[in-house]
C-alpha cells in the first residue's frame, strides 16, 4: 500500500516537471520572444510618435490657429465646466500620424522587402557542374543520327 503511494506522487511529481518542461518550452520559442520584443518596440516607437505630435506638429497647428497657448487653450465651457476638445484634438492628430507611419512601414516598406525576397526564393537557382554535363550529353545524344 506505501509503495502505491509512493508511486503516486512520484507520478505526480513527473507531471508537474512535465508540464512545467512544457510552459518552458512554450515561453521560450522563439515566436513568444519575438511578440515581446515587437510589442516593447512598438511601445518605444510610439511614444517617438506621440512626442512629434506633441512637440512639434501640435505646436506648429497653435502657429496656424492663433490663441493664447494654441490648442491645448482650446476648450468649451458648459455650465462653468471646461471641456478641452484642444487636447482630444491633438490625440486624434497623434493617432492619425501614428497610423500612418506604422501602414507605410509595416504595409508598404516590408510588404516591398517580402516580395523581394519571394522573386528571389521564386527564381530557380543556376544549375550545378553535374546537371550542365548532364545537359550537354542529352543534347549529344538527340542530334545523333539514330541508327538503323
Amino acid at each position: 500500500m506505501n509503495l502505491a503511494k509512493q508511486a503516486a506522487a512520484l507520478d505526480a511529481k513527473k507531471r508537474a516537471f512535465s508540464l512545467l518542461e512544457e510552459f518552458k518550452q512554450f515561453a521560450l520559442k522563439g515566436n513568444v520572444i519575438d511578440l515581446a520584443i515587437g510589442v516593447i518596440i512598438g511601445a518605444a516607437f510610439a511614444k517617438i510618435v506621440d512626442s512629434l505630435v506633441k512637440h512639434l506638429i501640435m505646436p506648429l497647428v497653435g502657429v496656424i490657429f492663433p490663441g493664447q497657448q494654441g490648442y491645448v487653450a482650446w476648450k468649451w465651457v458648459i455650465d462653468g465646466k471646461e471641456v478641452p476638445y484642444g487636447l482630444f484634438l491633438g490625440e486624434v492628430v497623434n493617432f492619425f500620424l501614428l497610423a500612418l507611419v506604422l501602414y507605410l512601414f509595416i504595409v508598404k516598406f516590408l510588404g516591398m522587402v517580402m516580395r523581394a525576397k519571394k522573386e528571389e526564393a521564386a527564381a530557380p537557382p543556376p544549375p550545378t557542374r553535374d546537371q550542365e554535363l548532364l545537359a550537354e550529353i542529352r543534347d549529344l545524344l538527340k542530334r545523333r543520327p539514330a541508327q538503323p
